[in-house]
């Protein structure tokens, strides 16, 4: 039989893993994206949108007649405003589809994908545990305040470097990477506040295999 005190034990430990931290932000379970994080992934974003939107090998045609006799300008569509507008659009709400990774101290703390706390917590419920943690279950899943605070800090920067993106998408996009021409040329101006930029997730550990020897028992 589980002990009677479980369900209430697992949440208050699972309540103190989430909200331990040094700053007062942290001592109430919130350390919001600083700005190191919040341009490194718009940059992460946006390139991953040009990705999508850079397939079509369309030539599209520019320009505006009133009697339709000057020949309108055709340019190609991967090299065009049109597709920088239509990447542009909506990119930061990519950002909610990110959650926080509580076990992660670093940038990589905003990650898509389930963390693994949360992952422990859903097969907890799944095998019967009753597990409090204050927020109905059904809110579990959806965006915390940090996630939708980066969404708004992604539109600001979207607002304040628009000619910066702009300058990056027709003139150097061939020669180096938007998180560099944006976030480290542009928003970051010291060295300092650029050290989540190097930082990123660690490769899965390969699991052990078991010797040949060995028999499984039945």
């Amino acid at each position: 039989m589980r002990p009677k005190g479980f369900p209430v034990f697992l949440g208050l430990a699972v309540l103190l893993q989430l909200t331990r931290g040094d700053s007062p932000e942290e001592e109430q379970g919130v350390r919001y994206a600083n700005r190191c994080e919040a341009c490194k992934i718009l940059a992460a974003e946006l390139e991953a949108r040009l990705g999508e939107t850079g397939k079509s090998h369309d030539v599209i045609e520019i320009g505006y007649s009133v009697d339709d006799v000057k020949p309108k300008k055709r340019t190609e569509y991967r090299r065009s405003e049109l597709r920088l507008l239509e990447s542009l659009e909506n990119v930061c709400e990519r950002v909610l589809e990110y959650n926080l990774h509580k076990e992660r101290s670093d940038s990589t703390r905003f990650a898509k994908g389930m963390s693994q706390t949360f992952q422990t917590l859903h097969g907890l419920v799944d095998k019967g545990v009753k597990v409090d943690l204050g927020i109905p279950y059904e809110l579990w899943d959806k965006p915390p305040v940090e996630v939708t605070q980066m969404k708004t800090q992604c539109e600001n920067l979207l607002e304040e470097y628009e000619e910066t993106i702009s300058d990056w998408y027709f003139k150097h996009q061939d020669e180096k990477s938007l998180k560099k021409h944006l976030c480290e040329d542009n928003v970051l101006k010291k060295k300092a506040e650029r050290e989540c930029l190097k930082e990123q997730l660690a490769p899965p550990k390969a699991k052990k295999e078991k010797p040949k020897g060995d028999k499984e028992e039945l």
